[in-house]
């Protein structure tokens, strides 16, 4: 087996153990199918229909841990008359997306897209229960059902500032067309941010093997369509998570 081949697995033996924690009749199924929409469908309604109270699911850790990647990013960046566009891709029931539009002191438009519509609903009634204040007023919080290989069908090219990748690329990555499928949704994502955008991607996917991945799929007819580098995110709960950041170069 590859140092890349055994980090995808053992990613991936996270990832399941992580969802599947309380649902072991989804075990087989995640493993196998973690970019079909059925999947997570069933997944986020068994967990609401489990408890009476809205919990966040977070893919490998809360907002908090990595806040000091995220917001600096958006503090360098301002549009006169324009809202920066903030992406959290594959947003699941995560608590992140919200937590940036509740602390950015920029205005920010954040978009939690995913491709569950059971996920997407959940948030909606959570976030209309709670009724989050931003810190900006002008700020804006969406949450739409989005197919994350085709985010050319919800944004213009060089359109959006910032994309969050927390988990998702991880969760392709371990489905049965999954190589395919991530690098569709890495190359969507470069066309549509800016050329001073940023795509985050947190994983515990060893370097060697994610920094390889993404300079290989970051290429257009051989040229490098963006510059990667990697940052640690550190040590939480006995495991070492990464930040990756890819920025877009202009093709010419």
């Amino acid at each position: 087996m590859s140092p890349f081949s055994k980090s995808l697995t053992l990613s991936g033996r996270r990832i399941v153990a992580a969802c599947a924690r309380n649902h072991s009749s989804l075990t087989t199924e995640l493993i196998e199918n973690m970019d079909k929409k059925a999947t997570w469908d069933r997944f986020y309604t068994e967990s609401s229909s489990r408890t009476s109270t809205f919990k966040n699911f977070e893919w490998f850790f809360s907002f908090d841990a990595v806040r000091d990647f995220i917001m600096p990013l958006l503090q360098t960046k301002s549009h006169a008359d324009a809202l920066l566009q903030v992406l959290d891709m594959g947003c699941g029931t995560s608590a992140l997306g919200p937590c940036v539009y509740k602390h950015s002191p920029l205005p920010v438009q954040v978009t939690c897209a995913d491709i569950s519509p059971v996920a997407v609903r959940l948030m909606q009634e959570h976030i209309q229960a709670k009724a989050i204040q931003p810190h900006n007023l002008s700020s804006l919080l969406e949450f739409v059902e989005l197919d994350c290989t085709q985010l050319h069908k919800h944004y213009g090219s060089i359109s959006v500032d910032l994309i969050v990748d927390k988990g998702t690329t991880d969760a392709l990555l371990r489905s049965k067309e999954g190589e395919r499928k991530a690098g569709l949704v890495l190359k969507q994502c470069l066309k549509v941010l800016r050329s001073s955008g940023s795509l985050l991607q947190f994983s515990d996917e060893d370097p060697d093997a994610r920094l390889l991945w993404l300079e290989t799929e970051a290429q257009e007819h051989g040229v490098m369509a963006a510059d990667v580098g990697v940052q640690e995110v550190g040590e939480i709960r006995g495991v070492s998570y990464y930040c990756y950041q890819v920025i877009p170069r202009p093709l010419v």
